[in-house]
Protein backbone atom coordinates (compact mmCIF):
# COMPACT_ATOMS: atom_id res chain seq x y z
CA UNK A 1 0.00 0.00 0.00
CA UNK A 2 1.49 3.01 -1.33
CA UNK A 3 1.19 6.08 1.15
CA UNK A 4 2.84 9.76 0.54
CA UNK A 5 2.00 11.46 4.24
CA UNK A 6 2.78 14.62 5.33
CA UNK A 7 3.93 15.09 9.22
CA UNK A 8 3.05 18.48 11.52
CA UNK A 9 5.05 18.66 14.36
CA UNK A 10 4.04 21.43 16.67
CA UNK A 11 4.15 20.22 20.52
CA UNK A 12 6.99 22.47 21.70
CA UNK A 13 8.73 25.57 20.25
CA UNK A 14 9.92 23.75 17.29
CA UNK A 15 7.09 24.24 14.19
CA UNK A 16 8.22 21.37 11.68
CA UNK A 17 6.85 19.82 8.87
CA UNK A 18 7.84 17.04 6.98
CA UNK A 19 6.95 14.07 4.10
CA UNK A 20 7.36 11.09 3.21
CA UNK A 21 6.63 8.05 0.84
CA UNK A 22 6.18 4.67 2.02
CA UNK A 23 8.11 5.45 5.74
CA UNK A 24 10.96 7.16 3.64
CA UNK A 25 11.31 10.56 4.25
CA UNK A 26 11.32 13.07 1.81
CA UNK A 27 11.51 16.51 2.88
CA UNK A 28 11.28 18.42 6.01
CA UNK A 29 11.80 22.09 7.39
CA UNK A 30 12.15 22.91 10.84
CA UNK A 31 12.07 26.48 12.53
CA UNK A 32 12.12 27.85 15.58
CA UNK A 33 11.44 31.10 17.18
CA UNK A 34 11.93 33.18 20.68
CA UNK A 35 8.48 32.18 20.53
CA UNK A 36 5.44 29.92 19.07
CA UNK A 37 5.97 30.87 15.72
CA UNK A 38 3.04 28.36 14.96
CA UNK A 39 0.24 30.00 14.11
CA UNK A 40 1.99 32.78 11.43
CA UNK A 41 4.42 29.87 9.92
CA UNK A 42 2.83 26.43 10.10
CA UNK A 43 0.60 26.50 7.05
CA UNK A 44 3.13 28.85 5.04
CA UNK A 45 6.09 25.97 5.42
CA UNK A 46 3.74 22.94 4.41
CA UNK A 47 3.21 24.71 0.77
CA UNK A 48 6.97 25.81 1.59
CA UNK A 49 7.47 21.86 1.68
CA UNK A 50 5.15 20.49 -1.24
CA UNK A 51 6.26 22.92 -3.19
CA UNK A 52 10.12 21.95 -2.85
CA UNK A 53 8.79 18.13 -3.20
CA UNK A 54 6.85 18.88 -6.47
CA UNK A 55 4.19 17.31 -4.47
CA UNK A 56 -0.04 18.91 -4.42
CA UNK A 57 -2.12 18.54 -1.53
CA UNK A 58 -4.43 16.03 -3.50
CA UNK A 59 -1.36 14.15 -4.09
CA UNK A 60 -1.43 12.99 -0.23
CA UNK A 61 -2.81 9.69 0.98
CA UNK A 62 -2.73 11.09 5.00
CA UNK A 63 -1.60 13.12 8.00
CA UNK A 64 0.09 12.65 10.68
CA UNK A 65 0.26 15.00 14.15
CA UNK A 66 1.88 14.84 16.92
CA UNK A 67 -0.49 14.52 19.29
CA UNK A 68 1.19 15.72 22.66
CA UNK A 69 1.67 16.24 25.59
CA UNK A 70 3.54 19.54 25.05
CA UNK A 71 2.08 23.20 24.57
CA UNK A 72 -1.39 23.82 24.64
CA UNK A 73 -1.10 26.43 22.05
CA UNK A 74 0.98 24.57 19.49
CA UNK A 75 -1.02 21.20 20.14
CA UNK A 76 -4.08 23.12 19.38
CA UNK A 77 -2.58 24.75 16.13
CA UNK A 78 -1.09 21.56 14.81
CA UNK A 79 -4.38 19.16 15.46
CA UNK A 80 -6.81 22.29 14.36
CA UNK A 81 -4.55 22.41 10.98
CA UNK A 82 -4.57 18.94 9.99
CA UNK A 83 -8.26 18.55 10.76
CA UNK A 84 -9.15 21.39 8.45
CA UNK A 85 -6.90 19.55 6.02
CA UNK A 86 -7.85 16.47 6.27
CA UNK A 87 -11.60 17.41 6.03
CA UNK A 88 -10.83 19.40 3.18
CA UNK A 89 -9.52 16.75 1.06
CA UNK A 90 -10.95 13.63 2.96
CA UNK A 91 -7.78 12.31 4.32
CA UNK A 92 -7.36 9.82 6.97
CA UNK A 93 -5.41 11.60 10.08
CA UNK A 94 -2.38 10.06 11.99
CA UNK A 95 -2.34 10.59 15.69
CA UNK A 96 1.43 10.03 17.20
CA UNK A 97 1.88 10.52 20.71
CA UNK A 98 4.84 13.03 21.17
CA UNK A 99 6.63 10.51 23.23
CA UNK A 100 6.58 7.82 20.92
CA UNK A 101 8.03 10.20 18.41
CA UNK A 102 10.99 10.97 20.80
CA UNK A 103 11.50 6.92 21.12
CA UNK A 104 11.66 6.81 17.65
CA UNK A 105 14.77 9.74 17.91
CA UNK A 106 16.52 7.46 20.07
CA UNK A 107 16.02 4.16 17.99
CA UNK A 108 16.97 6.37 14.87
CA UNK A 109 20.00 7.82 16.41
CA UNK A 110 21.32 6.40 19.30
CA UNK A 111 20.04 2.73 20.36
CA UNK A 112 23.32 0.26 20.16
CA UNK A 113 22.98 -1.79 22.21
CA UNK A 114 19.77 -2.54 25.35
CA UNK A 115 19.19 0.61 27.02
CA UNK A 116 16.17 1.82 29.15
CA UNK A 117 14.91 5.10 27.71
CA UNK A 118 12.87 7.68 29.44
CA UNK A 119 11.45 10.31 27.00
CA UNK A 120 10.98 13.99 28.32
CA UNK A 121 8.82 16.37 27.83
CA UNK A 122 9.21 19.89 29.58
CA UNK A 123 6.35 20.40 32.18
CA UNK A 124 7.46 23.72 33.44
CA UNK A 125 9.16 24.18 36.56
CA UNK A 126 10.80 20.67 38.01
CA UNK A 127 8.03 18.87 36.50
CA UNK A 128 8.18 16.96 33.34
CA UNK A 129 5.92 14.63 31.11
CA UNK A 130 7.69 11.22 31.44
CA UNK A 131 7.51 7.70 29.78
CA UNK A 132 9.77 5.09 29.68
CA UNK A 133 10.53 2.05 27.10
CA UNK A 134 12.34 -0.99 26.59
CA UNK A 135 14.92 -1.19 23.63
CA UNK A 136 11.88 -2.73 21.59
CA UNK A 137 9.75 0.55 21.69
CA UNK A 138 7.22 -0.96 24.50
CA UNK A 139 6.25 1.37 27.36
CA UNK A 140 7.50 -0.29 30.49
CA UNK A 141 6.39 3.07 32.69
CA UNK A 142 2.86 4.44 31.38
CA UNK A 143 2.86 8.04 30.46
CA UNK A 144 2.70 10.50 33.72
CA UNK A 145 4.02 13.49 35.45
CA UNK A 146 7.02 13.28 37.02
CA UNK A 147 8.74 15.67 39.42
CA UNK A 148 12.79 15.21 38.53
CA UNK A 149 13.33 15.61 42.08
CA UNK A 150 11.13 13.15 43.36
CA UNK A 151 12.23 10.43 40.55
CA UNK A 152 14.49 7.65 41.09
CA UNK A 153 16.43 6.13 38.25
CA UNK A 154 18.74 3.76 39.88
CA UNK A 155 16.99 0.49 38.65
CA UNK A 156 16.30 1.66 35.13
CA UNK A 157 20.10 2.12 34.25
CA UNK A 158 21.91 1.73 31.80
CA UNK A 159 19.57 4.33 30.62
CA UNK A 160 18.95 6.77 27.76
CA UNK A 161 17.06 10.21 28.01
CA UNK A 162 15.61 11.68 25.07
CA UNK A 163 13.50 14.62 25.30
CA UNK A 164 13.54 18.75 25.44
CA UNK A 165 13.46 18.30 29.61
CA UNK A 166 17.04 17.20 29.25
CA UNK A 167 18.72 20.17 30.53
CA UNK A 168 16.58 19.92 33.58
CA UNK A 169 16.97 16.45 34.33
CA UNK A 170 20.63 16.87 34.08
CA UNK A 171 20.97 18.97 37.11
CA UNK A 172 18.72 16.27 39.28
CA UNK A 173 20.23 12.61 37.49
CA UNK A 174 23.40 12.63 38.05
CA UNK A 175 24.22 8.65 38.34
CA UNK A 176 25.73 6.48 35.31
CA UNK A 177 25.82 5.37 32.66
CA UNK A 178 23.22 7.85 30.80
CA UNK A 179 23.33 8.50 27.17
CA UNK A 180 21.62 12.26 26.70
CA UNK A 181 19.77 12.86 23.46
CA UNK A 182 19.49 16.39 22.42
CA UNK A 183 18.15 15.78 19.00
CA UNK A 184 15.08 18.14 18.81
CA UNK A 185 12.05 17.25 18.07
CA UNK A 186 11.30 17.23 14.40
CA UNK A 187 8.52 16.11 12.22
CA UNK A 188 11.12 13.88 10.40
CA UNK A 189 10.99 11.45 13.05
CA UNK A 190 7.65 10.56 12.49
CA UNK A 191 8.13 8.64 8.87
CA UNK A 192 7.96 5.55 9.97
CA UNK A 193 5.98 5.41 12.50
CA UNK A 194 2.99 7.26 10.93
CA UNK A 195 3.59 4.33 7.66
CA UNK A 196 3.28 1.96 10.29
CA UNK A 197 0.15 3.01 11.68
CA UNK A 198 -1.14 4.29 8.10
CA UNK A 199 -0.88 0.18 7.19
CA UNK A 200 -2.89 -0.97 10.06
CA UNK A 201 -5.71 1.61 9.44
CA UNK A 202 -5.12 3.51 12.64
CA UNK A 203 -6.59 6.47 11.89
CA UNK A 204 -8.53 9.13 13.92
CA UNK A 205 -12.31 10.01 14.22
CA UNK A 206 -11.93 14.05 12.81
CA UNK A 207 -15.14 15.00 14.52
CA UNK A 208 -13.94 13.50 18.00
CA UNK A 209 -9.83 13.34 18.40
CA UNK A 210 -8.71 15.70 20.51
CA UNK A 211 -4.44 16.08 21.77
CA UNK A 212 -3.11 14.36 24.77
CA UNK A 213 -2.88 17.35 27.41
CA UNK A 214 -2.59 15.35 30.44
CA UNK A 215 -2.87 18.09 32.97
CA UNK A 216 -5.16 20.99 32.41
CA UNK A 217 -3.82 24.81 31.73
CA UNK A 218 -4.20 25.69 35.31
CA UNK A 219 -1.66 22.58 36.51
CA UNK A 220 -4.25 20.03 37.46
CA UNK A 221 -3.90 16.63 36.33
CA UNK A 222 -6.95 15.41 33.62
Amino acid sequence: MSALILHLETSTKICSVALSQNGQLLCYIDKVGAGFIHGEELTTMIQELLDNANVKLQDLSAISYSAGPGSYTGLRIGLSTAKGLCFALSLPLIALPTHQILFQIAAETHLNNDPTVVALIDARRTEVYMETYDATGKSSKKLHCALLENTEISTLLPLVVVGDANEKAKAFWLAEPILWIDEALSAKFQAKIAFQAFEKEAFEDLAYCSPIYLKGANGVLL
